[in-house]
């Protein structure tokens, strides 16, 4: 496997203990009432101020031309990714509970690996055991996300305190109470508040997927990911900006404590501005479906900072979930990699030739045609295997 593939695969994994780590930084935090909605477009700016001048002078030799048709895409990418994954979230949060929105976030390697194939970015045969293998991967690594998050079990490790949370604590606090012609419509035809919060989970897990699905075949259009990234969070601001004034209090919500600046600097500089260069970068070298796959590493990590910094005991089905993780990880990896050699092949002296996963060429070209209007796109869909 070449230096990239392993360094993107111990990428991913930092990428997602630093997401654990977010959990646990802001779970103090944002208790005091803060609007997520101002704190999300204080992160993201943040973000993108980091981004924009690193990017500018990286990727200034290397930075192809905007055209109008990137310019639509990294709209669509900073509407999906940034405001749609982040936006959708919190109200579907505020209609459920954490334990529920948790739940449902393994849901995002599964739309992620099936936009995929039908973008044509990844590949899947179904026919061969590394297909076999991948969609078996995939199934075991979120059924061990899914698996932490439903059953507890006994505590192995530290001591569990009863600890009585007031109803009012259990939702987030400071979450923007939509309304309306969507919601009022929706209602009205018999779906109750926690059904919607259910839709609105499934669509930012859908719109994570999207954005993972469509940036792979960009990249290769436009190769500078960190330039990628910041207009992607340029836009995302924007969108976020524009519905934080219809939605908070001017007056109030935007004056943060001392606490939630700390995590609004946590969030800017780590979870977002260095994450998604990480992820834009990784999604280059391992492709969406793979990058996607170590989502559900995020709540082992949790947990296990959790416990070093808070005393929180880990429980036998974080441990049983977390080995299934890792198992499905290492199977879908071991299948692209295997899928990888077959396709590009042995070198004479034994070594495997370096080549990024995403390797349909045909298939990408038509994904960018459809994102970008690339003229040379190939107007036939590859066969695979």
């Amino acid at each position: 496997m070449g230096s990239d593939h392993w360094k993107a695969h111990l990428g991913m994994a930092v990428v997602q203990l630093f997401n654990g780590g977010y959990h646990v930084i802001t779970k103090v935090a944002l208790n005091d009432g803060v609007s997520q909605l101002v704190f999300c477009f204080y992160r993201d700016l943040l973000a993108l101020f980091i981004l924009s001048p690193i990017a500018f002078f990286k990727e200034r030799q290397t930075r192809p031309p905007i055209t109008k048709q990137l310019l639509m895409t990294f709209f669509f990418l900073g509407l999906t990714g940034i405001f749609g994954n982040q936006l959708l979230f919190l109200i579907g949060l505020s209609y459920t509970n954490p334990t529920y929105a948790a739940a449902l976030q393994p849901a995002i390697p599964v739309f992620t690996f099936l936009l995929a194939v039908i973008m044509g970015v990844e590949r899947v045969n179904l026919q061969s055991f590394e297909g076999l293998a991948k969609v078996v991967g995939t199934i075991v690594c979120v059924s061990g996300a899914i698996l932490m998050v439903l059953y507890r079990g006994p505590s192995l490790i530290g001591y569990t305190e009863l600890i009585i949370i007031p109803q009012s604590e259990i939702r987030v606090s400071g979450q923007p109470e939509p309304s309306g012609w969507l919601i009022t419509g929706l209602q009205d035809l018999g779906i109750d508040n926690f059904q919607l919060g259910v839709v609105f989970l499934i669509g930012n897990c859908i719109c994570m997927a999207a954005f993972l699905a469509i940036q792979a075949p960009v990249l290769k259009k436009y190769p500078a990911n960190l330039s990628l990234t910041a207009y992607s969070f340029f836009f995302g601001v924007v969108l976020m900006a524009v519905v934080s004034l219809f939605m908070t209090d001017l007056s109030s919500d935007w004056i943060l404590t001392e606490s939630e600046i700390l995590a609004v600097v946590y969030a800017g500089t780590i979870t977002s501005a260095f994450n998604y260069a990480v992820i834009s970068w990784c999604n280059k070298i391992l492709g969406p479906a793979l990058v996607a796959l170590y989502n559900p590493l995020q709540p082992g990590f949790s947990a296990l900072l959790s416990q070093i910094f808070l005393g929180s005991p880990i429980y036998l089905g974080s441990i049983i979930g977390g080995s299934l993780i890792i198992a499905g990880l290492y199977t879908v990896t071991w299948a692209s990699h295997k899928e990888r050699q077959a396709t590009v092949g042995i070198t004479s002296d034994g070594s495997l030739v370096s080549e990024p996963l995403i390797i349909h060429e045909k298939s990408a070209h038509q994904s960018e045609h459809i994102f970008l209007g690339s003229s040379n796109a190939s107007p036939n869909p590859k066969s695979y295997d």
